[in-house]
Order: structure tokens, then C-alpha cells, then sequence
């Protein structure tokens, strides 16, 4: 691997914190993540995953600036299902589906933030505010209408391309609607 796991750490941390900031909300909300630490280490996506990375990346959201709920996304063997504390899923009335996240069935990113959390469960959806898609996971499928891109100075972590997005209220009424 090419970057050292501080980098990638202080990557990670950076890119979350340019978005917060950007996002300014006033209250937490739903921050996907989607990572291939397979591409982080530059292999192919689901070839090579690294839980050392998964780490590194779980690491620089717990030192992001901000304030957001993180909700981390499982590989197409699990149906991108995500992984997320209990108690949201109950808050959030979300359907709970039967299975636990290894490096090799749902990713190492999912299995390690799943062995993070304090009572964690999957569902097979959800609907953020902002995301971070690391390898080119597609988060996409679980963010809020309508997305909008966000250009970090990251442009990457490690040799995986990286993109930001936030989501907005939809705009309707036409020529003679007022926005804030």
C-alpha cells in the first residue's frame, strides 16, 4: 500500500469535515458511508479487502469536524444493505433484515464499523442526508432526493477515487415560487 494509514485517517477526516462545514446543519443527521478498502489499497473493488483500512477509515470520521450520525453501507453481497445502531433503526421505524457483515460478505468496512458499534443491526435502506462514497460503491441508492455533488480538496483516500454529495429539499412551484 502506497499511504500510510495516518494518511489515509487524516484523508477521511478532512473530506467529512469540508462537507460539515459546508452542510452547516443544526442538528445530527444521516451521513452514508460506502467504502472500498480493496480501492483504497489500490485493487479491485472487492478483491483485496483490509480491515487495517476499514480502521484507518473509521478512525477519520470519529476525527471529523461536524456533527452527523455515520450509517455504513454493505457490499452487493449483502444488497448494499446497511449497517446501523439498533436503537436508530427502531427511531427511525426502519425494517430490520438478518445478517452480520464479514470482510467477504458485506465488506470490510461494514464488518469492522458493525464490530464498532454498540448494539449494531442491519436494514436493507435508508435515506441520508450527506454521503462519502470511497471507492465508487454507489451510496446513491440510499441518499435523500435531490443529491448534490460537493467538491472536497480530497479528491481521494489512498488510490480510491472519492465523492461527496448532500441532499436538499426539492424546489417546486415554478417561475413564481419564493425560496430561502
Amino acid at each position: 500500500m502506497s499511504y500510510s494509514l495516518d494518511h489515509i485517517t487524516a484523508e477521511v477526516a478532512t473530506a467529512i469535515s469540508e462537507l460539515m462545514e459546508h452542510c452547516q446543519w443544526k442538528k445530527p443527521k444521516l451521513l452514508i458511508i460506502g467504502a472500498s478498502t480493496s480501492e483504497v489499497a489500490g485493487e479491485h473493488i472487492g478483491s483485496a479487502g483490509a480491515l487495517d483500512i476499514a480502521q484507518a477509515i473509521y478512525t477519520g470520521l470519529q476525527q471529523a469536524k461536524g456533527s452527523f450520525i455515520p450509517v455504513f453501507q454493505c457490499c452487493e453481497h449483502l444488497n448494499r444493505a446497511i449497517v446501523v445502531e439498533r436503537e436508530l433503526a427502531e427511531a427511525m421505524n426502519l425494517p430490520i433484515v438478518q445478517a452480520k457483515p464479514i470482510p467477504k460478505a458485506g465488506g470490510s468496512m461494514a464488518a469492522y464499523a458493525y464490530s464498532q458499534l454498540e448494539d449494531p443491526c442491519l436494514v436493507e435502506s435508508i435515506a441520508a442526508d450527506a454521503g462519502i462514497d470511497i471507492g465508487d460503491t454507489f451510496i446513491g441508492m440510499h441518499l435523500k432526493s435531490v443529491v448534490v455533488p460537493f467538491r472536497a480538496s480530497i479528491r481521494s483516500v489512498g488510490s480510491a477515487h472519492v465523492t461527496l454529495a448532500f441532499t436538499r429539499p426539492k424546489l417546486i412551484g415554478g417561475e413564481r415560487a419564493v425560496y430561502e
